[in-house]
């Protein structure tokens, strides 16, 4: 069973803490800013992501507070000069962060409560991050204002231009996630770090055409033991198994007995899942 939430039935800050647990992992936009007197300001926010190549376009949201409606430093500071860097956070700075999080008196300077370093940038008066992996220069295209009550949003369209990445982080003309050891957010005071075993390689074409879930014979659609994430692998096969790859299979079925879809999903879990396929038609052949 599934609990119903239902907007306006619910507390604003209850909503929000249940959009914030669903739509994570998060990456963090780490925005620095410059106010009408030149003195800087850094935040951190988790409504961010990219969304546009071509023009180079990141977007992130400054809300307004919960509690009382008020709107944030960083959301003046863009509309006075229209201009912010967006830093990436990798873990060995997330504590770093998560201070800047605090409400200091505006004008006070996150840089120096947390002892990050500004860095000068090429294209904006807006200083970057130095410990940061990475480091964006945003010209800001609009701000759409998403609704005027405790918990709006207000979007913020930056076109991005210049990047600024450490070298050592790629390889190849690629990021490596090892690397770059980013932080996501989560809901509440949990984040993620997105490197090492948290880190998972799963590539799909999305030219050549995959069997689909449709031919699939029905032991597998009615197992118990397939797994979702075995099931689309068994999907995403281009080939099905030829007829006597599957008669030679029907041999070895004895061998397994009722382990055999169990051996299937180990044999998925090896990177074999045309092996595991074969075996299932053949049982599946038999039961005819």
């Amino acid at each position: 069973m599934k609990r119903r939430i239902v907007p306006g039935e619910v507390s604003t800050s209850d909503l929000h803490q249940y959009l914030l647990g669903s739509v994570a992992p998060r990456p963090i936009a780490f925005v620095s800013t410059v106010d009408e007197e030149g003195r800087h300001n850094l935040a951190p926010y988790s409504f961010f992501n990219a969304f546009s190549s071509n023009p180079p376009i990141v977007v992130f949201s400054s809300n307004r507070r919960v509690a009382d409606n008020t709107t944030k430093d960083t959301l003046h500071n863009i509309k006075v000069n229209k201009e912010c860097v967006i830093s990436a956070v990798s873990h060995g700075i997330m504590r770093q962060m998560a201070l800047t999080s605090v409400e200091f008196a505006a004008g006070e300077s996150e840089f120096g409560h947390t002892g990050l370093t500004p860095v000068a940038s090429e294209t904006v008066s807006v200083p970057g991050v130095s410990e940061s992996p990475v480091n964006m220069e945003c010209k800001v295209r609009d701000i759409i204002t998403l609704g005027e009550h405790g918990g709006a949003g207000h979007l913020i369209i930056c076109e991005v231009q210049i990047m600024h990445i450490d070298e050592h982080v790629i390889d190849d003309n690629r990021i490596n996630p090892n690397k770059i050891d980013l932080v996501g957010r989560m809901g509440r005071s949990y984040y993620v770090r997105a490197s090492g075993d948290a880190v998972v390689t799963l590539y799909q074409s999305v030219k050549s055409k995959p069997i689909g879930y449709e031919v699939l014979p029905e032991i597998i659609k009615k197992s118990r033991i397939l797994t979702g994430n075995d099931i689309g692998e068994l999907a995403a096969l281009e080939e099905m198994p030829s007829t006597t790859s599957i008669e030679e299979a029907e041999s070895k079925l004895a061998a397994y007995g009722t382990d055999l879809e169990r051996h299937c999903a180990n044999l998925i879990e090896q990177g074999k899942a045309s092996d595991a396929l074969t075996l299932l038609i053949a049982f599946q052949n038999r039961l005819k």
